[in-house]
């Protein structure tokens, strides 16, 4: 019976002193993290910190040198762009502006064609105009007159050139207030109403645009005279 407690005793001690040695080989890691889970972080933590600006976070070596001439390279490829844009940005403006001087060439010298044809005109006007009145020569008022002639033949060939035609609406026709405009109103028996009598001045037109519309005169129906009073009977 002692021998069996003896036994016994023994083979408690033994187990907890093999207990005792696994528990003195248990880090104080593993102690704090549940199972052996905890055995990968404690190896991580054990490895030494490496330089933060020759290795890559993961642990990879990066080369600096390349990293240099990577950004080298993008701050050229920067600048060359910049002067890209500036470039760019200086042409638009100066298209702009060549836009805006020929916009405004246009507006000051439209009419240059025009005033250049017009200068004969003037020519003409001016020798009509030295011809000498007071001989009372026949010759000269005859040579005036054909000097105006020759000037209205001139200008009349500068208004085709640029599309110019005259309104002169004929006596009878209808008013249009498009191109007509009525100035008076004259009874008349001949010419129906709201019918051109008589024209004022002359309109023009500007190749589809009116330009200055025809003054008329408009003629209305003739009110009726009031019959006489018929005779008294003699008493």
């Amino acid at each position: 019976m002692k021998k069996r407690r003896k036994a016994q005793t023994n083979s408690q001690t033994t187990h907890q002193e093999t207990h005792a040695d696994k528990a003195a080989s248990v880090t104080p890691a593993e102690a704090a993290v549940p199972g052996r889970e905890a055995e990968s972080s404690v190896r991580e933590a054990a490895v030494p910190v490496r330089e933060a600006g020759t290795h890559a976070p993961d642990g990879d070596d990066v080369d600096v040198e390349a990293l240099r001439r990577d950004l080298d390279s993008a701050m050229t490829e920067i600048e060359e762009l910049k002067d890209k844009f500036l470039r760019a940005k200086a042409e638009t403006e100066n298209t702009r502006r060549r836009a805006d001087n020929e916009v405004a060439n246009v507006r000051n010298y439209a009419i240059e064609r025009f005033a250049s044809e017009m200068l004969t005109v003037r020519d003409s006007l001016e020798l009509a105009k030295a011809v000498d009145l007071d001989e009372q020569d026949a010759t000269a008022l005859e040579t005036m007159l054909e000097g105006l002639e020759l000037t209205l033949r001139q200008m009349d060939s500068v208004f085709e050139k640029f599309a110019i035609r005259v309104v002169a609406p004929e006596p009878g026709e209808k008013l249009d207030p498009d191109r007509h405009q009525a100035m008076s109103i004259q009874e008349s028996s001949d010419i129906q109403p709201n019918h051109i009598h008589s024209i004022i001045q002359k309109g023009y037109t500007l190749q589809d645009r009116l330009i200055r519309p025809a003054m008329v005169v408009v003629a209305k129906a003739a009110e009726p005279t009031a019959s006489e009073p018929p005779e008294q009977e003699k008493a």
